[in-house]
């Protein structure tokens, strides 16, 4: 898994030139592994109404479910930020809809630092309705 999960770091870096981040000038990509292992990407997209900003997350979250695809299985969030960041709590949430126990590697260009835990651990207790 360790291997998979530096390719996955790789993938974000090549883009994390892409993100558009004027405002707060941190830059994030995100690269998303899903169970038939293909690989989506995303990158931060802000907003001067911060509202409408995207998180590279859900940036690559939609690219998979354009492609048809629901099930992802690791995720690496890289930035530019001097410590690797953690998915906000939106981030979170849209990412527990898809799998609860997905990995996630957390890593900074800057400082070479890298985390990773199971989003369980980051979201002990998601928001989720019950339709049964």
């Amino acid at each position: 898994m360790e291997e998979l999960l530096e390719k996955l770091i790789e993938k974000a870096v090549s883009i994390l030139d892409n993100s558009y981040a004027p405002y707060s000038g941190v830059h994030v990509a995100a690269a998303l592994l899903t169970d038939k292992g293909n690989v989506y990407l995303g990158v931060n997209v802000e907003n001067s109404s911060y509202g409408l900003t995207i998180c590279a997350e859900r940036s690559a979250v939609a690219a998979m479910v354009t492609a048809g695809e629901k099930r992802p299985v690791a995720i690496a969030i890289v930035t530019d930020y001097p410590k690797p960041i953690p998915p906000c709590g939106a981030c979170r949430q849209v990412l527990v809809e898809f799998n609860p126990s997905i990995t996630v590697v957390m890593y900074s260009t800057k400082t070479g630092e890298k985390m990773t835990a199971n989003l369980e651990k980051l979201l002990p207790q998601p928001f989720k309705l019950d339709n049964t």
